[in-house]
């Protein structure tokens, strides 16, 4: 492949025969989006819903890049092939590099077996939350059927790309009792399986209790799954596997519960939904300029035409 292709088939056709550098092109389509980041989407989409995807979020220096580390070697020693998306949503730093914290994570690099792939922002309109679903059907078209992604913290855009994973995984810290409390409604909300790492530390034990006093608390409390809490040192690799069943068992319950079909069949409507939003705010951003744009601004900081009213005029082609 000439090292100047950008066409998304050539590129597509490329990365299904194993072509690292092409998978690599097409995840830099969709991170920019557009129409290009559209044409991988309906090459992908017809291949894609055999993976399944499992999301590891939690606080920065949690250890999710060393206990994500661990966990591909463990899928590795069990022969399986592995997808990671390291999600950043504030970092600006270029396609494919790996920040400091995910050092690690290049010891599996040279693995044929591991694709590794950290993603921004960057200028995708609507930004990760329809960049992340895009670049894993991506993957899952070209045949990873393990897909981790991995998020940098629990504010709102972490939360919500680790909620959309098949399982998804919250990881804390001993010790991180007031930080459960502070986040706990949108933690609660996702999570499938607690982990506490670095669970060599003194207040390991505090943090289970906590965490189950928690679920206790919640209307997990009764359901038909309650998350169970894994200890693992990253470093080490203990707990991992435990982790990895307790993951398992997860997709076990899901699938013959139906919960996984309902859970992607949400996300599908609100994908959908995004992709809608998204189109006609692109279309309002494209109303909003003109002369005659101009012109209803300065009628309305002028106090001559009312704000609704002037919207009224810029939507009528539109709504016609």
């Amino acid at each position: 492949m000439a090292a100047k292709v950008n066409n998304p088939a050539e590129l597509f056709a490329a990365a299904l025969e194993g072509n690292r550098a092409a998978l690599a092109r097409l995840l830099s389509l969709i991170e920019r989006g557009g129409p290009d980041a559209r044409a991988v989407g309906r090459l992908a989409y017809p291949l894609s819903g055999e993976g399944y995807t499992v999301g590891l979020t939690g606080a920065p220096g949690a250890g999710k890049s060393t206990l994500t580390s661990a966990t591909i070697s463990h899928l590795r020693s069990l022969e399986l092939e592995v997808a990671v998306l390291a999600i950043d949503p504030s970092s600006p730093f270029t396609g494919g590099a790996i920040l400091g914290d995910r050092v690690r994570m290049q010891d599996h690099a040279t693995d044929p077996g591991v694709f590794i792939r950290s993603m921004a922002t960057r200028g995708h309109l609507g930004g990760l939350s329809l960049a992340t679903p895009e670049a894993v059907r991506l993957l899952d078209a070209i045949g990873r059927r393990w897909i981790l992604v991995e998020t940098v913290g629990v504010g709102q855009v972490e939360v919500e790309i680790a909620g959309k994973a098949d399982t998804t995984v919250v990881v804390v810290n001993p010790g991180w009792g007031d930080s459960v409390q502070a986040n706990k409604a949108g933690l609660m909300e996702i999570a499938d399986v607690f982990v506490i790492n670095k669970s060599d530390r003194a207040g390991a034990d505090q943090t289970r209790r906590d965490l189950e006093g928690m679920l206790d608390l919640s209307d997990l409390a009764h359901s038909a799954w309650r998350p169970p809490i894994i200890a693992t040192v990253g470093t080490t690799g203990q707990g991992v596997p435990e982790l990895w069943e307790a993951v398992l068992a997860h997709r076990e319950h899901a699938t013959s519960s139906g919960q996984l079909s309902e859970r992607r069949t949400f996300r599908m409507s609100e994908e959908l939904r995004e992709i809608v939003a998204e189109r006609l705010r692109e279309r309002a951003r494209q109303l909003c300029t003109g002369e005659r744009w101009e012109e209803l601004t300065r009628s309305v900081i002028d106090h001559v035409v009312d704000p609704w009213s002037a919207a009224d005029e810029m939507l009528a082609p539109v709504e016609a």
